[in-house]
């Protein structure tokens, strides 16, 4: 079962680049997930000097062998183990509610 991660990466002035050089990044990036298994790319969030990467993979090392292969650092790698949203509240509320 694949497991999610959000993967930091320092790189400087990245928030700069352009459409094109952010396609470019992607292709180089699918081009290593395509060498690996067990690894999945769900989106990015970019930032003036980071990305922010949702990925999907068995393991921290498989991220790792990512970033060695598409030459993109992996800053820090953090497991994500749930997520909340503006509806837990009520989510919540109604699981704990009396029958």
């Amino acid at each position: 079962m694949l497991r999610r991660f959000m993967i930091e990466r320092d790189i400087p002035k990245v928030g700069t680049l352009s459409g094109q050089e952010l396609g470019d990044a992607a292709r180089t990036s699918n081009g290593a997930l395509a060498k690996l298994s067990g690894i999945q790319w769900q989106y990015s969030y970019v930032t003036a000097d980071k990305t922010f990467c949702v990925y999907l993979a068995d393991s921290e090392e498989v991220i790792r062998e990512h970033a060695r292969l598409s030459g993109f650092p992996a800053s820090r790698i953090t497991e994500i183990v749930t997520t909340i949203d503006p509806t837990t509240e009520q989510k919540c509320s109604m699981a704990t509610a009396p029958a």
